[in-house]
């Protein structure tokens, strides 16, 4: 079967290295916060102003003064700081951080990056942060379906939406598999309830 998308979720937590500083973009990437390995030492930086921000808050834990940048309730660790919203994305420009999360419209096979707009004439654009930290993270996870719901892929041979950086994505996350990116082409890693061969005569990018 194919993963939930908190399954998803447990799996991207589960290849965060120990003691990393990382950020959890707007949407399904901050489900990763509640899957972090208890002892692991990762850092979640928030663009909003925080460091060492906890999982989700929820009941008598939320403060709605203490959210993440897409606005949710979150909870804080011991040690956890504050500050200015131009520090923290003086943190994402200057390399500091070791992984962003992120979710995505498309990924192309040599790893670039569209997640702000389909550029459809209705649609409204959402850069946000996403460019400073496909720039400036020292690693780019994506977090997606595979599959629009129309049926077609989003892990593409190149990207037809906007793109919000260039080269810059090294793991997919999907429902259905993870990939490794890198100059030699997409590795698929792992499969959830189908086939490297069944991915291949669904996508037109060249699996390994």
């Amino acid at each position: 079967m194919s993963l939930t998308r908190e399954q998803m979720a447990e799996v991207v937590a589960r290849d965060i290295p120990d003691g990393a500083y990382v950020n959890l973009g707007i949407g399904q990437p901050t489900m990763v916060a509640s899957y972090l390995r208890p002892g692991s030492g990762v850092v979640l930086h928030t663009e909003n102003g925080m460091l060492n921000m906890g999982p989700l808050a929820t009941g008598d834990e939320i403060d709605p003064d203490l959210t993440n940048a897409g606005k949710q309730p979150v909870t804080e660790l011991p040690g956890a700081s504050y500050f200015h919203h131009a520090d923290s994305f003086a943190m994402m420009r200057g390399g500091h951080l070791d992984v962003c999360i992120m979710g995505a419209f498309q990924v192309s096979a040599t790893g670039d990056l569209a997640n702000w707009s389909t550029g459809a004439p209705d649609a409204i654009p959402a850069v946000g942060g996403a460019m400073d930290l496909a720039i400036g993270a020292k690693q780019v996870f994506v977090m997606m379906t595979l599959f629009a719901k129309d049926g077609k892929p989003k892990l593409v041979p190149s990207c037809t939406y906007p793109l919000t950086g260039r080269a810059c994505v090294s793991r997919v996350y999907t429902d259905v598999a993870t990939f490794a990116l890198s100059p030699d082409g997409v590795r698929v890693v792992e499969t959830f309830g189908t086939t490297a061969g069944e991915l291949a005569a669904r996508l037109d990018v060249p699996l390994s």
